[in-house]
């Protein structure tokens, strides 16, 4: 892929661009309408407005004009919540899938992290050792695997271990708004601030978000071979959810169960009682049949949000992606680590083994380019603008950005 040459300004010798601060911008008066016509649709206005007070006191703090504010004082409602459930041998996913989460994006995150007792103490520990310049740009929690309803273990086995926590973080999270979950083999290639403004294009009755499970009906898991109801033609999938967890606490939603609408955290038990010996999948199952009886509740997006190995190893299928580019990279089948798909393998190994403290372009970018080389004479690795345009897009930017706004555009002459 032909590309500009990289000039590193002079009087920025190692830039970290993530070590700027961040001047609030028109995205955050975007947000702040956003946030309060959810309050609306949500019966939540009291809320909503109490979000716009915040924010614009933020915003209207005495200050000196053209004053920077750091990350650290943006307040909690303007957060990106982002979730993730890992156990047995997913911790490095998992640290991978957080790296990349924090080396593209620009607003602060909270991760929400589910996993059991033995990896909690090394999910602290690695995540503490990262450099300054990113542990500012979040915070982490820690929780253990819990499910409020049913037999635990049954529910932990269910599909992958833990997977079925996913289906509880409404009742888990009593004190978060939205969320987005991705499962532990998810990498970001562009800022997920960029997913997460999806949550805006919602409609009054929706609250979640997906990806089709498949393009192409005729050749689609569910339309050939599920056995219970599933969403649309082709089914979802889940490993990348955004939620509206206010909604979904407050929503009756039909069900196979009793003519009445049951809560969310009601319907979990019994839904798995009925469906159980006809599902393949797990909780995606179950989350594919709620979404049949309650098709206005789910909005989705495209594939390009969700593009996984289904997605180019019968050929290219995802026109999104075509045109814009991979946005989140999704590895199931275990292609990471194996050498099925060296594509995947190729993006994960280059997130995985990036110094926090070097050049993007020239420490992950270029080497990625070489790796790519190798990888044609797969069907993914034909394509390889598909997996680099948009981490190149988005690597482009912040360089830009940096040379421009911070160094000044009379430095460039």
């Amino acid at each position: 892929m032909a590309m500009r040459s990289q000039e590193r300004p002079a009087s920025s010798p190692g830039w970290d661009p993530h070590r700027e601060k961040v001047v609030p911008s028109q995205d955050i008066f975007d947000f702040v309408k956003a946030r309060a016509e959810l309050g609306r649709c949500s019966q939540h206005m009291d809320r909503g407005k109490n979000v716009i007070e915040i924010i614009l006191a933020w915003l209207r703090a005495e200050s000196r004009p053209g004053e920077v504010r750091s990350l650290h004082s943006v307040p909690p409602e303007l957060w990106i919540h982002l979730a993730v459930v890992a156990c047995g041998n997913r911790l490095e996913e998992t640290l991978v899938m957080l790296k990349s989460a924090v080396l593209f994006s620009h607003r602060k995150m909270c991760f929400h992290i589910f996993t059991e007792d033995a990896l909690k103490p090394e999910f602290d520990k690695q995540l503490r050792q990262w450099p300054d310049s990113y542990t500012k740009k979040f915070e982490h929690r820690i929780y253990p695997i819990t499910f409020s309803v049913g037999n635990p273990q049954e529910w932990k086995k269910l599909f992958k271990p833990c997977a079925a926590q996913r289906l509880f973080l409404p009742v888990i999270l009593k004190d978060v708004d939205s969320l987005l979950y991705v499962d532990t083999d998810v990498l970001f290639l562009r800022p997920v601030d960029d997913i997460w403004k999806l949550l805006r294009q919602f409609n009054s009755t929706q609250l979640a978000a997906m990806a089709p499970e498949h393009e192409i009906p005729k050749i689609g898991w569910y339309s050939r071979f599920a056995r219970h109801p599933f969403y649309g033609s082709t089914g979802v999938n889940s490993g990348v959810m955004l939620m509206n967890l206010t909604r979904i606490r407050n929503t009756q939603f039909k069900n196979s169960l009793i003519p009445a609408g049951l809560a969310w955290e009601d319907m979990l038990l019994p839904l798995y009682q009925k469906y159980k010996n006809a599902i393949t999948w797990g909780d995606q199952d179950l989350l594919n049949i709620i979404f049949y009886f309650n098709p206005e509740c789910l909005y989705v997006f495209p594939c390009q949000w969700n593009y996984r190995p289904d997605h180019c190893m019968y050929g290219s299928n995802c026109k999104e992606a075509e045109r814009e580019g991979v946005s989140v990279l999704h590895g199931n089948r275990g292609v990471y680590h194996d050498d099925k798909q060296p594509t995947f393998r190729a993006l994960y190994e280059a997130i995985r083994d990036f110094p926090f403290q070097d050049n993007l372009f020239q420490s992950m970018y270029y080497p990625l380019q070489l790796k790519f080389l190798e990888t044609v004479h797969t069907l993914c690795g034909r394509i390889p603008q598909v997996f680099l345009k948009q981490i190149e897009k988005t690597m482009r930017r912040a360089y830009e950005k940096h040379v421009i706004i911070h160094v000044g555009p009379n430095s460039m002459s």
